[in-house]
């Protein structure tokens, strides 16, 4: 019942039933978050280990489990930190004010990319499924790769 109306809704998938406890916007809000960086986060992964690189020595001879260390002792990370920090607190702005109604927004609605969305309301429909969907398979997948990677301490395709 409370999934009424959301994209992946008509298949009822909340099997802990988080949605009694907190409202469906937020639920909705982090899962799609968490969906989009996983996937982000899968294929870089698969495409890190597959030798693709940023240009520069640091980058270079720098296996996806040492990277966050290697990258930290380079004084990347805090740049990188302070940029996700911006888009975090964009984001949470967007939220805040999309659930208390003071914007019109969808959970997940960044005001960006809805031109690429089709026009046809039920195929829109599937789209946001299939976007729930596969951020779903990435979440699994990405804490999949990591565990995989340092049980095996070796690169993707882990044989």
């Amino acid at each position: 019942e409370q999934l009424d109306g959301w994209a992946g809704g008509e298949k009822g998938f909340d099997p802990m039933n988080i949605t009694m406890a907190l409202p469906v916007y937020w639920c909705r809000e982090a899962e799609l978050k968490h969906g989009r960086v996983c996937m982000l986060a899968t294929i870089g992964w698969i495409a890190t280990d597959s030798g693709l690189r940023f240009a520069g020595d640091m980058f270079q001879n720098v296996s996806t489990i040492e990277a966050h260390n290697k990258m930290l002792e380079a004084g990347v990370m805090a740049p990188l930190l302070a940029g996700v920090a911006v888009v975090e607190l964009y984001g949470g702005w967007l939220t805040l004010n999309g659930f208390e109604e003071r914007i019109k927004r969808e959970a997940g609605d960044f005001f960006i990319g809805k031109q690429v969305l089709p026009k046809d309301p039920e195929q829109e429909r599937l789209m946001r499924l299939k976007e729930i969907e596969n951020g779903r398979l990435a979440m699994l997948a990405f804490s999949g790769i990591c565990t995989q990677a340092v049980l095996t301490n070796s690169a993707w395709p882990f044989l």
